[in-house]
């Protein structure tokens, strides 16, 4: 049987049957990659329309602490303007409790972008060492947002012993170590606290307070030799001259307190706590959305008065994009896990 040749010329070579599959396969190659960047264009398009049109409704600021804190202060501070760019606004509410797992597994286990955790990073960074029960990694499960301030740290002693410095001080507890004590804030000062005396070889004794607070009423009499905690809390103690703030726990000096030298100044880096106050969110946070309220608390950082009344409350404003909030934590962390390793110390969870 005798057929036209030309219908069968598609056929009759392999090279031309390569040619057809390959021409086919390059054309469905092509649509599937059309439609992939269709679709992550679509994504991209739908997260910055996200981000253009957060909050939808009220947004809830998670606190660690409660009325009258230092994070209560920089709450209130920046609410008033972001609510103003927000249009909606903004509630408070403070969870004390638990070593500040009530506020975190608060934010972390709501997964809503509407409900962000406000608190200074001590009181998350040191409780994988601490606590036994955490049903969530304060490091994975939720996400930087923003920098706000930073959460001034001091060291005191008692005005009557004549100690100027942390050289001094140390001296004194080697020369004296069963008449040496020290009360620390709770969580990471005192992990960085512990950790000092660990690396210096001091055999003094720490006296546990439920209120660390009330703890300069007896450093003002001597009853214990040293007190580490947030300098607001011993400013006003400190102009009685009862007691006698000897460092800053802060790479530099602090604007509000030049005349005081920091204890990377003095040779102590190993004192370093500098904890920064700032907004987190649940983990899947879309970036576009964070990078959008971290722009909005910059802004509101740059208003003068409200820089002005940080620094009033023992917490310089320290404005963080995503990005370097992100750093500082990170940094923070690897200060924990070498602090950890000083004192022998392994995650409980």
């Amino acid at each position: 049987m005798n057929l036209p040749r030309r219908l069968f010329l598609p056929l009759s070579g392999a090279g031309a049957g390569t040619s057809l599959i390959q021409r086919t396969a390059g054309n469905f190659y092509r649509v599937t990659v059309a439609a992939v960047v269709a679709v992550a264009i679509q994504v991209v398009a739908a997260r910055t329309s996200l981000a253009q049109q957060w909050p939808t409704r009220p947004v809830r600021l998670v606190l660690p602490f409660g009325p009258g804190s230092g994070a209560d202060t920089a709450a209130r501070l920046l609410t008033d303007k972001l609510q103003q760019k927000w249009g909606q606004p903004i509630i408070i509410d403070g969870k004390p409790g638990g070593d500040g797992l009530l506020s975190l597994g608060t934010v972390s286990n709501a997964k809503d972008d509407h409900v962000l955790f406000f608190g200074p990073s001590s009181a998350f960074v040191v409780q994988p060492y601490t606590e036994k029960d955490i049903r969530f990694d304060p490091e994975t499960d939720l996400t930087p947002i923003a920098g706000v301030a930073q959460v001034q740290i001091a060291v005191a002693v008692p005005g009557s012993i004549g100690i100027s410095n942390i050289k001094e001080f140390v001296a004194l507890a080697r020369a004296k170590p069963r008449e040496t004590s020290y009360a620390v804030a709770p969580g990471f000062s005192e992990f960085v606290f512990d950790g000092f005396v660990k690396e210096e070889g001091l055999g003094i004794a720490k006296v546990p307070y439920r209120d660390i607070t009330t703890s300069p009423l007896d450093l003002g009499e001597n009853r214990i030799q040293l007190s580490m905690q947030s300098y607001a809390a011993m400013r006003t103690y400190a102009e009685t001259g009862k007691i006698k703030i000897i460092a800053i726990n802060g790479r530099a000096r602090a604007p509000n307190a030049p005349d005081i030298g920091s204890v990377v100044e003095e040779g102590f880096p190993s004192l370093l706590a500098s904890p920064v106050l700032g907004l987190l969110g649940p983990r899947d946070m879309p970036l576009e959305l964070r990078r959008r309220i971290a722009a909005d608390v910059v802004a509101v950082l740059e208003d003068k008065i409200v820089a002005d009344r940080l620094l009033l409350s023992g917490q310089p404003a320290t404005p963080l994009d995503v990005d370097a909030f992100a750093a500082a934590l990170k940094d923070q962390y690897a200060q924990v896990t070498h602090i950890a390793s000083v004192l022998g110390m392994t995650r409980k969870n």
